[in-house]
């Protein structure tokens, strides 16, 4: 689902949409204080530097743009009688650089190379402005992405900690000299906490992402990796009690969908869903 954004230009409110990391900007709402308004967008459609530049833009970026369609378009580009709205575009070529969406809400959306341009022909100071503010929410996203992951890292390693000293503590006994064989130990736990959590172990989910580089954990959200390091204390509270693995396992699950369920629906405990039978892990 696009995340919805919003900037403010020269008093003008511009939404923003980010789908898979493509940014797309309103030019419906670039226009708003220009005089033409909203009709400008197909002016500049008409164009024939606005053809040739949203053709290019599509034969770098889309594969499945139907170039014969463009070169008819572009053939026609300039006359008199040449009319082009962003859906015709789009219907006709399978351009994906433009979004058209009608009613409330609704509106012309470029991806930010094409909308840079069109502000380009509305003003170039306008596009400088423009520039300046969706530089700035880059800025304030990155440092936000850039706190939760030391966040999120600072504290797995915390938790990691408590979680294998409880590990070593309580089940490697002391005659065991062999790391190979204390890692097992502490891998089986590891893939426990993963099961409760994620419903599969890391050679599971490497083998479901091969083009992954890392582990599951550094794939995790905020929320699951707050609930893991939950799931590491109570996990090492647990050992200490002397439950068996498979008993910590099923408390565990269903405290992580528990947990889940509230940081989803935050302030909201009925009707969560009852967790399934936990995994058994390998002897």
């Amino acid at each position: 689902m696009a995340k919805k954004t919003t900037i403010t230009v020269e008093g003008t409110e511009i939404r923003l949409l980010t789908d898979n990391q493509n940014d797309f900007i309103s030019l419906t709402d670039l226009t708003q204080n220009f005089e033409g308004g909203a009709g400008l967008v197909e002016k500049w459609f008409r164009n024939r530097n606005t053809v040739e530049f949203l053709g290019m833009w599509e034969k770098i970026y889309n594969p499945h743009f139907n170039e014969a369609a463009f070169k008819e378009i572009a053939s026609q580009a300039g006359l008199n009688t040449f009319m082009l709205s962003a859906k015709k575009w789009i219907e006709r070529t399978g351009a994906v650089g433009i979004t058209a969406k009608a009613g409330r809400g609704g509106g012309t959306f470029a991806h930010k190379d094409i909308a840079l341009e069109f502000c380009t022909w509305l003003s170039p100071l306008f596009k400088l402005y423009v520039v300046r503010e969706f530089d700035r929410l880059k800025h304030e996203e990155y440092e936000k992405l850039a706190l939760e992951w030391n966040v999120k890292r600072t504290l797995a390693k915390i938790n990691y900690r408590i979680h294998t000293e409880a590990v070593k503590m309580h089940l490697i006994p002391p005659r065991i000299s062999n790391p190979k064989r204390a890692g097992i130990v502490y891998t089986s736990e590891a893939d426990m906490l993963n099961i409760a959590l994620f419903g599969f172990t890391a050679k599971q989910w490497q083998a479901m992402n091969p083009e992954l580089k890392g582990n599951v954990r550094d794939y995790a959200s905020t929320e699951q990796l707050l609930v893991l390091a939950n799931l590491e204390n109570l996990n090492a509270h647990f050992i200490k009690e002397g439950l068996s693995q498979d008993e910590r396992l099923e408390k565990l699950n269903e405290v992580a969908i528990y947990q889940m369920g509230l940081l989803a629906d935050p302030g909201v405990t009925k009707g969560l869903k009852q967790p399934d039978e936990p995994k058994k892990l390998n002897p």
